[in-house]
């Protein structure tokens, strides 16, 4: 009896001190910063970006002079999971610009302090990087 009540302890230690990623980043708030493309031939854009990130959601603004996309935004729902966050867009986007520009599916990120630097390589297409702080 004794034993068995000292395996369910241990047990119960065990899966209380499990890294649990949702709940563990707390990125609410307004981020201003640079988005910056680099595709594979070398060519790189970049512009200005804002990222809005409310509870479980975010809304991402896309500068877009003349109509370049970069980046192009996006808004809908996010979480963190095993050190990454999955972007998942809501919005219907004509197809006539790279969908990589959209802040949407699975980013590496950093955070130090008030900077936040998401990025992904994406179909090898290019290196996509929102480089970031909180205002």
């Amino acid at each position: 009896m004794r034993t068995l009540i000292l395996v369910l302890i241990f047990t119960v230690l065990i899966y209380s001190c499990a890294e649990d990623d949702s709940g563990v980043l707390d990125l609410n708030g307004n981020y201003t910063g640079v988005f910056t493309v680099e595709y594979s031939d070398g060519t790189k854009h970049s512009n200005t970006v804002t990222v809005n990130f409310s509870e479980n959601n975010y809304s991402s603004s896309g500068n877009g002079n003349a109509n370049d996309f970069y980046p192009a935004g996006g808004s809908g729902s996010y979480e963190i999971k095993n050190s990454k966050i999955l972007f998942s867009d809501i919005n219907i986007w004509l197809a006539h610009f790279d969908w990589n520009l959209i802040l949407n599916g699975e980013y590496d990120y950093t955070i130090n302090k008030n900077k936040l630097i998401i990025s992904a390589t994406k179909n090898n297409i290019g290196f996509y990087e929102y480089e970031l702080e909180k205002k």
